[in-house]
């Protein structure tokens, strides 16, 4: 079975939707550069070095929206052991992949993809952690 381990969603101001989610619920953002795509991670527990340190919560991430960019609305992402054949199955099983899977530097391989009923969902095979 592969868990759910990260959400996303898009912003339009980042630094409005940090305020609001540190505001609103007590998140903690971290703003990356331009070499991340302008990506915000979202730190909604306590992690260490091996993820978060309560079983069953996630952390999330806010990427900018784009106006060439298909489905752009809040999803979730799946680890896999083995993204090509996730996305293969993803394919037999009706959905359809996004593109091919990008390297996220120290963080593994993702590919996002829609499913049967059009929802945008990703896959991410991570790299191993410490621990």
């Amino acid at each position: 079975m592969n868990p759910v381990v990260h959400f996303e969603m898009p912003y339009d101001s980042r630094e409005r939707m940090a305020n609001f989610y540190e505001s609103a619920f007590g998140w903690k953002t971290q703003m990356l550069g331009e070499d991340m795509g302008r990506y915000v991670l979202a730190k909604t527990t306590e992690t260490d070095e091996n993820g978060p340190r309560k079983p069953g919560v996630i952390n999330g991430g806010f990427f900018p929206r784009k106006p060439d960019w298909p489905a752009q609305y809040p999803s979730i992402v799946i680890a896999v052991d083995d993204i090509k054949k996730a996305a293969t199955k993803v394919a037999e099983a009706g959905g359809r992949v996004l593109g091919d899977p990008m390297e996220v530097p120290g963080v593994g391989k993702y590919v996002s993809f829609t499913d049967t009923e059009g929802n945008r969902v990703s896959m991410l095979h991570p790299l191993p952690r410490s621990g």
